[in-house]
């Protein structure tokens, strides 16, 4: 049996994903989303990501118990604010329960858009975390993130603003 190291195996893993995200122009990347799972907000309302069709979405996936993704955080938010102008609304999913969530929120006194998803990460190909999807305004798939990240470095808010 021929053994495939774990790089390998990523690689492979992140082509096939790529595959099939951008294989289907019949729909945009944000109405697949959109189909896979729906999004909850906090009051248990659902939310039509074609809300924000109009410009460009982040879609950061984490969980309260990373590390990683409260880090990132405010760095998040402060990137949200200077990204405004261009467009960018960023949503941070989660698919733990929405009283873990919101009380997560309350206690270290984010102000993001937090939602819980209706499928786990698991189901929706989301095996690191944090992982982002940034979308464009026609809803198309434009850059992958996994990790966490400094979102309001210079060098990413510059890529940001470009893309």
């Amino acid at each position: 049996m021929k053994k495939i190291n774990v790089f390998s195996l990523c690689c492979l893993i992140l082509f096939s994903l790529n595959s099939c995200i951008t294989n289907n122009k019949s729909a945009s990347d944000l109405d697949s989303l959109q189909l896979k799972t729906s999004f909850i907000d906090l009051y248990d309302n659902n939310l039509d990501l074609s809300e924000y069709k109009k410009g460009k979405i982040v879609i950061n996936y984490w969980a309260t118990w990373c590390a990683p993704c409260i880090k990132e955080m405010p760095s998040m938010k402060r990137a949200e604010e200077i990204l405004e102008e261009y467009g960018y609304t960023f949503l941070l999913v989660s698919d733990e329960t929405i009283s873990k969530i919101s009380s997560f929120k309350n206690e270290w006194n984010f102000d993001l858009n937090f939602l819980k998803s209706t499928k786990s990460f698991e189901s929706l190909g989301v095996y690191a975390m944090p992982t982002s999807y940034i979308f464009d305004a026609n809803g198309q798939l434009i850059e992958t993130i996994f990790g966490a990240i400094e979102w309001d470095s210079e060098e990413m808010i510059n890529k940001l603003k470009m893309l």
